[in-house]
């Protein structure tokens, strides 16, 4: 960064809030949309990235016992045709994300557990890497994310210890901190992710285009870190009309 005004430079920052749920198809895609946003943006490595607990519905057995298609059915009360054909328009907006989603093998679960494992993954800076994982592993690969064993797998396989994740998950180490998440999202006004909170001045909803988070951050960052002119009168420059002399 240049001095221009003659003292040591500042290093800025931006904060962005990010509320999911593992149950929720959009946020993968929602993920991969604002990465590339983000892996486009000149001030990245300046970017603080936390994920959030949110959950779709809290009410969820640890199993159900039926299809996506089957809940869907159960919870909407809409025709089982219209949610297929919905489905369908998801996973072509996925697939447009490089995800490969298999709404036949999805295994419905509470994901409570999972998010207590967030919290546990983000306390050894490991987030990001279990919150792929447990997407991936409930839309690409038919994992339950309710399983003990799935859970425990994705976290190992993140460089957690299975030893920390059977402690937090028996124990209910982080429950506290995903409630605390749901009741931060209902503060906020929350009511569908995913749900992205920039510095908390700009809230984005939904799975938007990666032309519009990048228009968001560079909005965000510029009214944090507005230009300061300098000696702006006087000045020897050029400009249209010629060169000052």
């Amino acid at each position: 960064m240049r001095n221009i005004g003659g003292t040591a430079p500042v290093a800025a920052s931006m904060k962005i809030e990010i509320w999911s749920d593992v149950a929720c198809p959009w946020c993968f895609i929602g993920k991969r949309r604002f990465e590339t946003a983000l892996n486009a943006f000149p001030h990245k490595e300046s970017v603080e990235v936390q994920w959030r607990s949110y959950q779709l519905d809290p009410t969820l057995p640890e199993h159900y016992d039926g299809t996506e298609l089957d809940y869907l059915v159960a919870r909407k009360g809409m025709d089982r045709a219209q949610l297929m054909g919905m489905l369908g328009q998801v996973k072509d907006a996925a697939e447009g994300e490089g995800l490969h989603y298999k709404f036949d093998g999805v295994v419905v679960a509470n994901s409570f557990k999972a998010h207590e494992l967030l919290h546990l993954a983000a306390a050894h800076g490991q987030a990001d890497t279990v919150k792929e994982a447990l997407l991936s592993g409930r839309f690409e690969q038919g994992l339950d994310i309710g399983s003990r064993e799935a859970l425990v797998r994705i976290g190992t396989e993140a460089g957690l210890s299975a030893v920390d994740i059977n402690e937090a998950l028996d124990t209910d180490k982080y429950a506290e901190g995903v409630r605390e998440d749901f009741a931060e999202a209902r503060a906020l006004g929350v009511t569908g992710v995913p749900f992205f909170v920039i510095d908390r001045k700009y809230g984005i909803s939904g799975a938007q285009s990666a032309e519009l988070f990048s228009q968001a951050l560079a909005e965000a960052w510029q009214e944090a870190n507005p230009l300061t002119m300098v000696a702006a009168n006087g000045s020897e420059a050029c400009g249209p009309d010629g060169c000052a002399i």
